[in-house]
């Protein structure tokens, strides 16, 4: 029987050594797990994500994982699920524009989890990220989506699985098995929460890892799986449609998919990014004050027209808000975390520039494009003047890359508060060389708080 896209997938996740991975997607995997650890603890300080830490601990009994910014250590599933939805809810996790999602947050907590659980090397974890994040990508490639389905959760699901199954030491057809029983767990989501601003949406990636993991050992207890679980979500359920060729086509290549990540600058949705990246130009550019703007015209894809609220209800709306964060960008001039506090979000001078905010859609615009304009930006003067500015990748992409002080100088934003100044030194030289780390334990043990 000829092997199909999934047996090659399964093989490429159990059967890629860690000599096939070169030493840039090595680097570049120890980015990934630096931006998404800073995430983590940066959003383990909201009062949800640390009641939730608690009820984890109730709940799960004891356990070697940590819960990322606490005291606790849980079995794995439940360290996963309260580390993805902390790493979520801030909206500074990376992404990947190819995939149309967030891999690391989907694979990068299980893995750890996992990882620690089994006493498993800092190579070992690496390994599985690099795998786990391949697939995620991969598969979010080849879907169409419906338009009211949100991304997040969807496909991560059977990264995860995938990266379980790599460090549990299953083979290709275990492989296989665990990552269709994943995508049958997969949990369907809309982008409703994100526009209400209800923080049920940050379990997504929570959600999917725990059901990623619990898929891997559900394998094992002797649970079968349909035979095609990615064409049997997305070509009737949660996508209009799902191109198997295009998960392999080029797989196992010189390069791999967490090499071609974004970085998040913004602390918001990423179809904000382009928008802000070109607003942020004009400011440079030559400066002008909110009581110069009479309107400011936005376009971007179709989906961002979701994102035209000027009166986000909250914090998490306001992350999915377009006007909003054009407005706290030329109000406040920046656009990090502390642009979206609640403070921030009823600031009259932001909602009143926000009102002259409008947004329209291109349909030539898609984020998975790196030939077409992303957005494009018209700010019109009182003085009659019009400035305009158009971004096709916006900075942090790997099209158009951060420099490395600036991705340190952000961990230590959304670190320090938890880890110290001096404990955030000892994450970043212990994630450099995570690759010689005997046990993924000593990265973890510098990041639970006594």
């Amino acid at each position: 029987m000829p092997q199909d896209y999934l047996d090659l997938l399964a093989e490429f996740v159990a059967e890629t050594r860690w000599e096939d991975f070169d030493p840039a997607a090595i680097a570049a995997a120890k980015d990934v797990v630096l931006d998404t650890v800073g995430a983590i603890l940066a959003g383990s300080r909201l009062s949800e994500n640390a009641n939730f830490a608690g009820l984890a601990a109730t709940m799960s009994g004891p356990g070697k994982s940590t819960v990322l910014g606490h005291a606790n250590r849980v079995q794995p599933v439940w360290a996963t699920m309260v580390n993805a939805t902390a790493g979520v809810s801030l909206e500074m996790d990376e992404g990947n524009r190819l995939g149309g999602g967030h891999p690391s947050i989907h694979v990068t907590p299980g893995a750890i989890a996992v990882g620690e659980d089994l006493g498993r090397s800092g190579r070992d974890v690496l390994a599985s990220i690099i795998v786990g994040y391949e697939v995620i990508s991969r598969i979010g490639t080849a879907t169409t989506v419906k338009a009211e389905v949100h991304s997040h959760g969807t496909w991560g699901t059977i990264g995860i699985a995938a990266a379980a199954a790599r460090l549990m030491g299953f083979d290709a057809a275990q492989t296989r098995v665990a990552m269709n029983l994943a995508m049958s767990m997969s949990p369907a989501n809309t982008w409703t929460p994100c526009i209400e601003g209800a923080t049920v949406r940050n379990l997504y990636p929570g959600r999917s890892g725990f059901q990623g993991i619990m898929a891997a050992h559900l394998s094992q207890c002797g649970y079968t799986a349909i035979a095609d679980g990615p064409a049997d979500l997305y070509r009737t359920f949660l996508g209009d449609g799902f191109d198997p060729d295009a998960v392999v086509g080029g797989l196992g290549g010189d390069t791999y998919r967490i090499q071609q990540n974004y970085f998040k600058l913004h602390a918001c949705c990423l179809y904000n990014h382009p928008v802000l990246d070109a607003v942020q130009d004009l400011l440079r550019e030559e400066p002008f004050a909110p009581s110069e703007v009479k309107s400011i015209a936005v376009t971007a894809p179709p989906i961002a027209g979701i994102m035209a609220d000027p009166h986000p209800d909250n914090m998490l709306a306001a992350k999915f808000s377009i006007p909003y964060a054009v407005a706290a960008a030329i109000c406040y001039g920046r656009t990090d975390v502390t642009a979206f506090l609640p403070e921030r979000v009823d600031n009259t001078d932001i909602r009143a520039l926000a009102e002259r905010v409008t947004l329209d859609s291109d349909p030539e615009m898609n984020l998975r494009r790196y030939d077409y304009p992303s957005a494009r930006v018209a700010v019109q003067l009182a003085d009659g003047r019009v400035r305009r500015a158009e971004v096709t990748s916006q900075r942090g992409d790997f099209s158009n890359p951060a420099g490395r002080e600036e991705l340190l100088g952000k961990f230590d934003l959304l670190a320090r508060d938890t880890l110290g100044s001096a404990g955030v030194q000892q994450v970043i030289e212990t994630v450099s060389r995570l690759d010689r780390l005997s046990d993924v334990g000593e990265l973890t043990a510098l990041l639970s708080t006594p």
